[in-house]
């Protein structure tokens, strides 16, 4: 045998220039079968007992499932127990049908229609392997045997079926074959045991049989899947009295690629799981398809709205994790820590606010995490990698500061230094703290002790604003007094007096950070002294104090980093 990778056979696509699905369109939702509780179980370390299983088929009824394949209850008790239960309890809804798998031999057929007698809505799902290399190395037989295999199955499967229908006249009672590893078996071959088998099934346009076509190993890149699919669905002799189905599996981690490409090809519906659980590297995930549609504007039928119910539910019934990257539904996928993406999300939901748009354009996040029930999870998380607008975004979101965009680089400096010193990322609080430390509580060398300001009309077309009040300096008190034709003037020209110089006002913005009586006003005022530039903030219900406050905060700030440069220095 070759070593490596020499000794792998590169797949062999299909020759089929006469191929359409390239040009097409997915323009609405395929029917979606989840097979969670049979595909998705047998591939659980621990398999779901009954409970978890009941709790697992409701939830799936509630996603909007319209076909569930609940078991294969000839394999064991359990499987057959756990179909009986669904059935006798009256657990299924009148519009929900439940499939049922089982291979195409004799015992298992019989003890698989034991299991669906009563239940209103079922497929008959059956299947057996036809792959050159299964047929040359499991089952040691060739094509025409394979066939035989198949259709021997569909004709007891016809006569069981019309004999229990008999007994249950208002059982609706469907049929679905599957060539199991379809995507390893020859194209002609694959289309010539459909076609037998829906002959043996007396399937008609107007009493349609499933032929669903596996990617049971996914052998190739989706396109080559696709090729094979539309080969199928423009070859089948009796095209018109099936529905095609598809089930992808994701052995090279592009099964929604895969199905996605097989939609296109003519595939009209799709089994899979919910977050992709199933053998070895997973099936299809039915949510990730889903939700790709509907980010595309397209109605996927399934309601993810509450996706943080669902994944619970997913963990606690299988045991597994959803991965914190995992499409949609992963912890950190609506998170962005990157400076560059933090801006232009904040641009992004800045202007969907301004603009009045109908569409979802915020760059970044592919669609509103509000729809599948994350509003109030942080879109913006700060680590050392993250820039100027994400500290801001916090500010806003979690807090209601809306900081001025001359001030995201100061402020996102003194997060992003805080974050390199803790070495990790810092939550929506931590940064909030660090906003109240640089800016709020800001009461050295300067801190104002008491204030009065009255207006004057000196004339008729003016109004004259004095200030007068006692600032404390290095721990002495200080009287103040001064006039300027606005409150933040007078302030200015009282500093002035005492020998406060040097500072000028360069821009002012302020808005309320609460509602109601509780409304509070804040101040970003920037100043400059010499080459520098500092902001200062103030927090206050009255909006003339906190302008004030603002502007001593930015003072001592500034004071404070002359103090440290000169630290530095010496």
């Amino acid at each position: 045998m070759e070593t490596g990778y020499k000794k792998y056979r590169p797949f062999a696509p299909i020759r089929f220039p006469e191929r359409t699905w390239p040009d097409q369109v997915i323009r609405r939702a395929p029917i979606w079968c989840s097979v969670d509780l049979r595909d998705g179980n047998q591939a659980l370390v621990t398999p779901m007992n009954l409970h978890r299983k009941v709790v697992f088929f409701k939830t799936l009824v509630e996603i909007g499932f319209k076909e569930i394949e609940v078991g294969f209850p000839a394999s064991s008790e359990t499987e057959f127990e756990t179909l009986r239960y669904l059935i006798e309890e009256n657990l299924i809804p009148d519009d929900v049908t439940v499939q049922v798998l089982v291979q195409a031999r004799r015992h298992l057929i019989e003890r698989t229609f034991e299991a669906i007698r009563g239940a209103k809505n079922v497929i008959l799902h059956f299947y057996n392997s036809t792959s050159t290399l299964q047929r040359r190395v499991v089952f040691d037989t060739n094509m025409d045997g394979v066939i035989a295999i198949a259709v021997d199955a569909a004709v007891l499967i016809r006569q069981m079926a019309e004999e229990l229908q008999r007994e249950y006249p208002d059982m609706r009672l469907r049929y679905e074959y599957s060539p199991e590893s379809f995507s390893g078996t020859e194209v002609e071959n694959a289309v010539q045991i459909c076609d037998r088998v829906l002959e043996a099934l007396g399937a008609t346009p107007e009493k349609k049989a499933i032929i669903n076509l596996p990617n049971t190993v996914e052998l190739a890149t989706p396109n080559c899947y696709a090729d094979q699919v539309e080969y199928v669905r423009t070859h089948m002799q009796h095209r018109d009295c099936a529905i095609l189905s598809i089930h992808p599996h994701n052995d090279r981690g592009t099964a929604t690629a895969a199905a996605e490409l097989g939609i296109m090809a003519g595939a009209e519906r799709v089994e899979g799981t919910v977050f992709g659980n199933g053998e070895r590297t997973g099936n299809c995930d039915l949510m990730n398809l889903a939700m790709n549609l509907y980010a595309q504007g397209v109605d996927p039928v399934l309601d993810f709205t509450n996706m943080n119910h669902i994944k619970r539910v997913y963990e606690e019934c299988t045991r597994m994790h959803v991965h914190e990257r995992h499409p949609y539904a992963g912890e950190l996928v609506f998170t962005a820590f990157s400076g560059s993406h933090q801006d232009a999300i904040n641009k992004g939901v800045t202007y969907m606010a301004k603009s009045g748009s109908k569409y979802w354009e915020v760059p970044y996040l592919p669609i509103d995490p509000a729809d599948i029930g994350r509003q109030y999870e942080p879109i913006i998380r700060i680590n050392s990698q993250s820039g100027k607008g994400g500290a801001a975004f916090v500010m806003h979101r979690h807090f209601g500061y809306i900081l001025p965009k001359q001030m995201h680089a100061e402020f996102g400096a003194v997060v992003q230094a805080a974050c390199d010193r803790e070495g990790r990322e810092l939550k929506a609080e931590e940064i909030f703290r660090i906003f109240q430390r640089e800016y709020l509580f800001v009461h050295a060398p300067y801190d104002l002790k008491r204030y009065r300001l009255f207006e004057e009309n000196e004339k008729l077309d003016r109004v004259v604003v004095y200030f007068d009040g006692v600032l404390s300096a290095d721990g002495r008190d200080m009287q103040l007094s001064g006039r300027g034709n606005g409150p933040i003037d007078a302030f200015f020209n009282a500093l002035s007096a005492v020998g406060i110089t040097g500072y000028r006002f360069v821009s002012y913005s302020e808005h309320a950070v609460s509602t109601g009586a509780d409304s509070q006003a804040v101040s970003y005022i920037e100043l400059s002294c010499g080459d520098e530039t500092v902001f200062g903030v103030g927090l206050d219900h009255n909006i003339s104090l906190s302008s004030i406050k603002g502007i001593l905060c930015a003072i001592n700030r500034f004071e404070r980093r002359a103090e440290k440069t000169k630290e530095q220095k010496e």
